[in-house]
């Protein structure tokens, strides 16, 4: 008897997080079962709330509303949210919202731990979607409270195969100390198989704004300063933006 009613327990929490994440539905349907999934409180029932951040219904106004609200209530149970939310996020195609729950929930030692179980399962390198990384490194590159630990973290992305998460790595290590990024940033400029004009004039964006000195290597940076990065020169030493 015991077993029959947990199982009948079991099968109506999975109903309840099949409405709140049928995209097809009616908005009426699905905040009802958002409602109740919220009020049962369960990590299952807070798995499920997450994976409503999973499905996009096709009134953009009403899913970004809905996604928000989610936001809002796995913000309020507190601290019981991260193991449903970390189980959530281990195989989640897009992290953003996800993130946001994380960055109020967590302690910092809590969220750069999650952090780093996410992007040791997204190393630099090739993969179909980099949607994960981009959506990490975005993410760190706002959490300002992050620092500066989140930069170490994102330093090796400057390398990834894929050249907006090599963007976005830089973007989100423009403000470190110039003795963390210079070399490696210097090494990423100069990489013989880098294609990307748009990624070489961040980079030369971020070397010029810091004063990098470029020693040895600054007659090898200025044959690579043409077409996206024509506008900069080397000058006693240092790039320099004219």
């Amino acid at each position: 008897m015991v077993f029959g009613l947990f199982s009948s327990k079991e099968k109506n929490l999975q109903k309840l997080i099949g409405k709140a994440t049928n995209k097809l539905a009616q908005q009426a349907d699905r905040w009802a079962a958002l409602e109740k999934l919220r009020e049962d409180g369960s990590e299952d029932a807070l798995f499920g709330l997450c994976k409503r951040f999973a499905i996009t219904s096709g009134n953009m106004v009403e899913d970004q509303q809905e996604k928000t609200w989610v936001v809002d209530v796995l913000v309020a149970k507190g601290q019981p949210v991260l193991p449903p939310l970390r189980r959530f996020m281990k195989n989640a195609a897009q992290l953003s919202y996800a993130l946001q729950v994380l960055e109020r929930v967590a302690t910092k030692e809590q969220a750069l731990e999650a952090v780093d179980a996410l992007l040791a399962d997204e190393p630099p390198g090739y993969v179909r979607d980099p949607e994960r990384k981009l959506d990490v490194i975005r993410w760190m590159t706002e959490w300002k409270a992050g620092r500066p630990e989140t930069f170490d973290r994102m330093l090796p992305y400057v390398g990834d195969f894929d050249q907006n998460v090599r963007v976005a790595a830089v973007d989100g290590i423009a403000d470190a100390e110039a003795s963390l990024v210079g070399k490696p940033l210097l090494d990423a400029f100069l990489r013989p198989e880098e294609e990307s004009g748009r990624f070489r004039r961040r980079v030369a964006e971020v070397l010029a704004a810091k004063k990098i000195p470029l020693g040895d290597k600054a007659s090898a940076v200025t044959p690579h300063l043409v077409g996206p990065v024509a506008g900069f020169a080397v000058e006693s030493g240092v790039l320099v933006q004219r």
